[in-house]
């Protein structure tokens, strides 16, 4: 009985330990990280088999234009019933066309049931925020404990976060296609291989 108390206790001191460890970051990694969010935006056109009417394209431009559509955001078309024809698909392709970007191949899961008849193009825009930041209420010269402050890495994780065009860069990181990699090392290739004081 007894050494299954001493057990017992050892065991509550190393959890009281590993709890008291966590509260102060003793390394020089920033506890405010980055954190990647989605939200959908959606707009029900009516798309007949004759297409998509005028007035719906000027509907469906405005709306674009309100959320500013731009590079990092995905556009999809949801159409459960295949009740849309092919032109009025070719025609939202268009229209998001003059945006800079493609139609992405699947859509979101989105909230409500598309009613019969009607297409539903969604748009799905991605952010990148840091909570929490600036924090400025630790102060170092109170508890002597020797931990990174909660507000270091603010400034640079903040930057990063706003400046990064594509937040889902940060969760999947991005892969070069191409002759990419070929010419992002041409210049270190040239200065490697020059011949510097007559020397190969």
């Amino acid at each position: 009985m007894r050494i299954v108390s001493m057990a017992l206790i050892t065991a509550l001191g190393l959890s009281v330990t590993a709890c008291g460890s966590t509260t102060a970051n003793r390394s020089v990694y920033s506890e405010r990280q980055p954190v990647v969010s989605k939200e959908n935006f959606i707009l029900d056109l009516s798309a007949g088999a004759g297409g998509l009417s005028s007035s719906e394209q000027n509907r469906l431009s405005g709306w674009l234009d309100a959320l500013s559509l731009g590079y990092g955001d995905r556009v999809s078309i949801d159409d459960p019933s295949y009740s849309a024809s092919t032109v009025a698909k070719a025609a939202v392709e268009s229209i998001v066309a003059r945006y800079g970007l493609l139609i992405s191949e699947t859509p979101p899961i989105t909230e409500g049931k598309v009613p019969s008849g009607l297409m539903r193009v969604v748009v799905t825009r991605t952010m990148a925020s840091v909570p929490g930041c600036p924090d400025f209420g630790y102060r170092s010269h109170t508890d002597f404990q020797g931990r990174t402050s909660p507000n270091y890495g603010c400034g640079t994780n903040s930057t990063m976060a706003a400046m990064i065009a594509d937040p889902e860069d940060l969760v999947r990181g991005n892969h070069a296609q191409g002759e990419d990699q070929t010419r992002a090392s041409k210049a270190i290739r040239a200065y490697r291989d020059k011949n510097v004081g007559g020397q190969q």
